[in-house]
């Protein structure tokens, strides 16, 4: 509980009306005297109130971030299964769920990116962009016998390289 500090004319002082005003219940009494507190406890706001404001930030911040989702999700019944991987299709919905994520960490001072907002990213990919790739290309190992032709061969050319300069390099003659 904050301790009550008087002004002469027997309101309460500014501070802590405003963190009356923020509890939205009364905290301090009139009349009421607390003891045990030193002059910086009464001029510095109690600790709790930081860590309960920022889970208050952190509440409204998830609430908030549902109804982004919920609205991206909306713009995205009218895109096809066959426009999924155009960008020019889905920019718009993809840019309003980032550009609304990111306001509201702006406009709560809550920091962005954050793992909230990440975890929606995540998801958005997931469910619609999973199975889109750059270019639309997907690359597959090439066929076993492929395969295998590709690493012997620069190996049993080694070999006949080292053999041929070898050969070359006792000739005796001075090369120009």
């Amino acid at each position: 509980m904050a301790p009550c500090a008087q002004t002469s004319s027997g309101h309460l002082s500014r501070g802590l009306l405003l963190l009356w005003a923020l509890l939205g219940r009364g905290l301090c009494h009139a009349g009421v005297k607390v003891e045990g507190f030193s002059q910086e406890a009464r001029t510095s706001p109690p600790m709790a109130m930081y860590n309960w404001t920022a889970q208050l930030v952190e509440e409204t911040y998830t609430n908030m971030t549902q109804k982004c989702w919920e609205v991206f999700v909306d713009l995205m019944r009218n895109v096809t299964a066959s426009q999924l991987c155009e960008w020019k299709v889905i920019s718009r919905p993809y840019s309003y769920l980032q550009g609304c994520l990111e306001d509201l960490a702006d406009n709560l001072r809550y920091g962005y990116p954050n793992p909230l907002a990440e975890q929606y990213i995540f998801q958005s990919h997931y469910r619609y962009f999973q199975n889109c790739s750059v270019g639309n290309q997907v690359y597959f190992d090439p066929p076993e016998d492929v395969l295998l032709a590709m690493i012997i061969a620069p190996i049993c050319l080694i070999p006949f390289l080292v053999t041929l300069v070898i050969w070359r390099s006792k000739d005796g003659k001075a090369q120009p």
